[in-house]
């Protein structure tokens, strides 16, 4: 097994442009995770998605180029585009390491013949708290903010949406265009904390949101669109009783010049599951 048996695509995309590049591998029986490390390592995108033939569903695992994430959006949106192109439109049951959710993929042809894949998932289950006083500092030296920097009606929460992250909303949009930051302090934060990245988020809207992620957990200094960090921020949301009226749309990745846009569907149900789409475009031949 090597590079060349992954599929590239780019999940949550702006039509034909943008989106989070995925590898997405699907055989008869999960590699060993060595090999599966090894290939995500190779391929260099954020995630790399393995799938594996399970009873009706498939037995899912994701991996960064560093290690192994408990569950990644963009690279199961991606997984939907991959399943819809080889096993028809439909929804897919996934068994994830510590979750079981679905993904669904629906094909559309564009104008001069390429394709574009619809996908959608349903998250695991969210929860959040708030963001005890010494991580928000640390966070806020790490990316050399300042507390009159954060918005105040968004507090800073550790949140979680299969896997977790912490969420720090700016006043601005231009304190979002100005992130930087250093990767080895941000992965030895990230890792010290156990979160797979920050979410830098701006409301502009009650219901449009711009975002960053820097996932320097997985060696990734920023990801143009993240599925799991949109759904700790929506399930976040929720708890605060924002006022998002069902849904938000996040645009991301802009300041990278990869715009990527999601979409977060948000029932009432306290901790319930997010419903995630976008669109997903080919980076090669399905």
């Amino acid at each position: 097994m090597n590079a060349a048996d992954v599929q590239r695509i780019a999940a949550f995309s702006d039509g034909q442009q943008g989106g989070n590049p995925a590898g997405v591998w699907i055989g008869d029986a999960l590699p060993p995770d060595s090999t599966m490390q090894r290939i995500a390592h190779e391929i260099g995108y954020s995630e790399t998605a393995f799938a594996a033939p399970l009873g009706d569903g498939w037995r899912v695992r994701y991996f960064s180029p560093e290690s192994e994430v408990p569950f990644c959006g963009h690279a199961t949106i991606a997984l939907g585009a991959a399943l819809a192109a080889s096993h028809g439109d439909g929804v897919y049951p996934l068994a994830l390491n510590d979750a079981a959710i679905t993904v669904e993929g629906r094909r559309s042809i564009q104008p001069g013949g390429a394709v574009l894949t619809s996908a959608a998932l349903q998250s695991p289950p969210t929860r959040s708290a708030p963001a005890p006083e010494a991580v928000v500092a640390r966070a806020l030296a790490l990316f050399g903010y300042q507390p009159e920097d954060l918005d105040p009606r968004i507090p800073p929460a550790l949140a979680h949406g299969g896997a977790g992250h912490l969420v720090l909303a700016l006043r601005n949009r231009a304190l979002l265009a100005a992130m930087r930051y250093e990767l080895d302090a941000g992965r030895q934060f990230m890792r010290e904390l156990g979160i797979v990245t920050v979410v830098l988020v701006f409301a502009e809207s009650t219901t449009l949101f711009h975002t960053r992620n820097p996932f320097a957990s997985g060696g990734v200094y920023e990801d143009p669109a993240t599925g799991a960090g949109t759904a700790a921020l929506a399930g976040y949301l929720r708890d605060l009783d924002w006022p998002h009226g069902g849904a938000i749309d996040i645009v991301q990745g802009e300041d990278m010049g990869m715009r990527s846009r999601l979409r977060a569907e948000i029932g009432p149900e306290a901790g319930g599951s997010i419903r995630l789409s976008g669109t997903a475009r080919s980076l090669q031949r399905m």
